[in-house]
């Protein structure tokens, strides 16, 4: 997977926690596993 323009987000613990959170919640809501991805969207222009 080509992820050049979009590297992975830098994120904090608490931060990573509450995307978690969500998708626990989405999870449960939708019987779906449900996986939340966190990117650093790059203007290449």
């Amino acid at each position: 997977m080509d992820n050049k323009g979009f590297p992975v987000a830098n994120l904090a613990d608490h931060q990573l926690g509450k995307i978690e959170k969500l998708e626990m919640e989405l999870r449960q809501e939708t019987n779906e596993n449900i996986v939340l991805i966190a990117y650093d969207e790059r203007d290449e222009k």
